[in-house]
């Protein structure tokens, strides 16, 4: 971590830069300068080769040239001659040269390991091209040791006519290994320059960076609060010209902070103490006072800079805003969600402040906690709104139906009796709906009275299920009683929880398909908790209505509960009954897989006991 923390400073960076300016600049010269000399080298050795080619050609024609008699005067010039001139005058080092006839036959070679291919013909293509009478014939070769080789072959002609060709073979190593050592002593240099590079980039660099890390030192010190800190000028350069903005900036920082301060401590004492979030916004839309319960409200962390746009805190837009403000009473309500998953609604009033000659400098907002104040209002709204709807309903078919009994219809005896069992049905209907909110209005007011006794868990499950027997073997759907070894007998109003069961019962039953299970389960939840639930595998209840499948009224197909004959409240009153008993009751289930409902009820380990 270290090494790194220091390849992030400006003094590392410097060196780094300025030894990679340095290797660049070096790599481009080196890397021109080796071409340069590779190519000036392999040209000079190729020269020197097609010099010796073009010699030792022009003197194989008189050893070639079957009236070299004529020429010379000499009547005595052999191949053997000829292998002589060759070994004294054109020794080549690790090379060979090869004299060839017009048929590519070789007649001598100077290497004496290839004395065996006297005779026989060289088929390599620059010897083909010589024998064309082709004079610039080369190639190269990496033979079995891995070392490179130039060939070279050139015609033996006397006129026009082609009496041979002389083949040439020799090594480039020593010319390769002329090049290595230039470019190792080039790397030596490169690596020599780079180090001392390296050492003045090192002094250079702190040079410079040592005045800004006392700058540095200095701010970091104003930063904790120590104004009396000032930064030493060494020069007048740009350093210290820094050093001399810092220190003014240091004095001037401490006279707005100290001002900044007081007003701050002058609001914070007002503010912190109210029980409603207020902010304070300048003529840009940033806050600069924000207390305690408005960062509570706005979910803000604590120790977070009040430098926040009141249009994105608040989540609305500055038009929006704008046009609140023009209003006489601006005033609106906002939800925001909690991490809970609890909802907060806020009322936001705005007040401008307005400052003479200048216009509005900034806003005042009030922010107002009216989450219960909300949410009993939209309980009511949607209590009334539901008993109405639930009420109108079947007063809407009774008047209907009597009607049509007014008009005549209490003349036909068989339409009559069918209109009269629909007004006795819609009426038990509505006296259900009745009975059932006086029966919450009891239990929401605490007036229900809960008579307990012992009971048996085994023998209420048996009940229940022989209860509605004939209803699930009209459907044939099976059921099963399950209990916990050890459960026996509990304290309970036997009446209120046999009315829970006989809801939670009939919900599956009706929601239950032909052939399906329907279970009955009772195990421990603990030392003093007994669970009862009630699991089918019936069409099951989307996800999206899980959360309010309690709530009053609420039904998830209300077209088909309503058929059924539901009131939207049996499992509200059960909720209710299950919380008087001190227990909860909790809903699980996927859509078209079934449904689980689970209740516990609260008795103590010595109830439990007492068996």
């Amino acid at each position: 971590m270290k090494w790194i923390r220091f390849f992030r400073t400006i003094q590392a960076k410097l060196i780094i830069i300025y030894v990679l300016l340095i290797l660049i600049a070096m790599q481009l010269i080196g890397v021109y300068f080796v071409s340069v000399m590779k190519n000036s080298l392999t040209s000079s050795f190729t020269r020197d080769l097609n010099g010796k080619g073009e010699l030792l050609a022009g003197i194989a024609v008189k050893y070639l040239n079957p009236k070299s008699e004529e020429l010379t005067g000499d009547h005595n010039l052999t191949i053997d001659d000829l292998h002589d001139v060759i070994r004294d005058l054109f020794n080549i080092n690790d090379g060979e040269i090869q004299v060839l006839d017009a048929s590519g036959k070789v007649l001598t070679t100077s290497l004496q390991a290839h004395q065996a291919y006297i005779g026989r013909k060289n088929t390599q293509t620059v010897v083909s091209r010589a024998l064309q009478g082709i004079r610039d014939n080369e190639d190269e070769m990496i033979d079995e040791n891995r070392t490179r080789k130039k060939i070279i072959a050139k015609p033996v002609m006397n006129g026009t006519k082609v009496l041979g060709a002389v083949y040439i073979v020799a090594s480039m190593k020593e010319m390769y290994d002329t090049m290595e050592r230039i470019n190792n002593i080039f790397i030596s240099g490169t690596l020599i320059a780079l180090g001392l590079t390296a050492l003045l980039g090192v002094i250079l660099a702190h040079t410079i960076t040592s005045p800004i890390k006392e700058i540095t030192k200095h701010a970091t010190a104003v930063a904790e609060g120590e104004f009396d800190q000032r930064a030493p000028v060494l020069g007048t350069d740009e350093i210290g010209q820094l050093s001399e903005a810092f220190n003014y900036m240091t004095q001037r920082l401490h006279n707005a902070l100290s001002l900044h301060e007081e007003e701050k401590e002058r609001l914070q004492t007002v503010l912190t103490n109210m029980s409603d979030g207020v902010l304070a916004t300048d003529e840009q839309g940033k806050v600069i006072v924000m207390n305690r319960r408005a960062k509570e409200m706005l979910q803000v962390d604590e120790g977070e800079l009040e430098n926040h746009d009141i249009t994105k805190l608040l989540g609305i837009s500055m038009e929006r805003m704008n046009a609140l403000e023009q209003e006489s009473r601006p005033s609106m309500l906002m939800n925001i969600g909690l991490d809970n998953e609890e909802e907060l609604i806020m009322r936001v009033m705005f007040s401008t402040i307005h400052r003479r000659g200048e216009g509005v400098t900034g806003t005042i907002v009030v922010l107002q906690d009216v989450t219960e104040q909300e949410k009993l209002e939209q309980s009511r709204r949607e209590f009334v709104a539901n008993v109405s709807h639930e009420l109108r309903t079947p007063l809407t078919t009774i008047k209907s139906y009597v009607e049509a009994l007014d008009d005549g219809a209490l003349e036909e005896p068989q339409l009559a009796n069918r209109f009269v069992g629909v007004i006795r049905n819609e009426t038990e209907r509505m006296i259900r709906l009745v009975t059932d909110l006086l029966h919450l209005s009891r239990l929401d007011s605490k007036q229900a009275i809960l008579r307990k006794k012992p009971t048996s868990i085994e023998e209420m499950l048996e009940e229940v299920k022989d209860r509605f027997s004939f209803q699930m073997k009209q459907k044939r759907i099976k059921s099963n009683v399950r209990i916990e070894k050890g459960i026996h007998t509990i304290q309970l109003d036997r009446d209120q929880i046999d009315q829970v069961l006989d809801n939670l019962v009939s919900n599956a039953i009706k929601y239950t398909q032909e052939g399906d299970l329907i279970e009955l389960e009772a195990y421990k939840d603990g030392p003093d908790r007994i669970a009862i639930s009630v699991k089918d595998t019936g069409i099951g209840i989307p996800k999206k209505d899980i959360d309010r499948i309690f709530d009053r009224f609420y039904r998830v197909d209300k077209a088909r509960s309503r058929s059924m004959g539901g009131t939207g409240l049996g499992l509200s009153i059960a909720r209710e009954i299950v919380k008087a008993h001190g227990g909860t009751m909790q809903l699980e289930s996927e859509l078209n897989v079934g449904t689980k409902v689970t209740f516990t009820i609260y008795t103590p380990q010595e109830g439990s006991e007492a068996q």
